[in-house]
């Protein structure tokens, strides 16, 4: 049996949860990648811009929570993460299909080079590499890769 997944606009009070999912997936995810801010940093972030300023999605599981993180800014797919117990169900797909709908004339987004399986996911969905960095241009001085989506 699986749980029911809902993707909707976040609001206010997912702002908590949905940190929380970033923080589990960045960390399973990116062991590597030196994270620039602190837990309660990433929160009130989440909390004060993401959600209110940004368009945010998230993917919420019955009886299951928040499960997924979805952040659009115009034409770019800032953020997606999954909490690393729910990958593998379609979420991401799922994601990646609402954006494409919400900016159909393509979307851009960075990943980090080491995240070999985000390549995958993102090529997988028609995305092609354009750009790669020596990450002096990020946060996290991490080499990364520039991904396009055009219909």
């Amino acid at each position: 049996m699986t749980d029911e997944v809902v993707l909707r606009r976040a609001v206010a009070a997912d702002a908590a949860a949905a940190a929380d999912v970033y923080l589990r997936s960045f960390d399973a995810a990116l062991p590597t990648v030196v994270r620039p801010h602190t837990d309660d940093d990433v929160r009130e972030y989440i909390r004060d811009v993401v959600v209110p300023l940004r368009e945010t999605w998230v993917a919420e599981a019955d009886g299951g929570g928040i499960v997924g993180l979805m952040v659009l800014k115009e034409e770019l797919l800032s953020q997606l993460y999954l909490d690393p117990q729910w990958r593998g169900r379609g979420i991401g797909d799922r994601f990646v299909a609402l954006a494409k709908e919400r900016s159909p004339g393509g979307l851009t987004l960075w990943t980090f080079q080491v995240n070999k399986p985000a390549h995958r996911f993102y090529e997988r969905h028609g995305f092609a590499a354009v750009e790669f960095t020596d990450g002096s241009g990020n946060e996290e001085g991490e080499p990364d890769v520039r991904y396009v989506w055009r219909p």
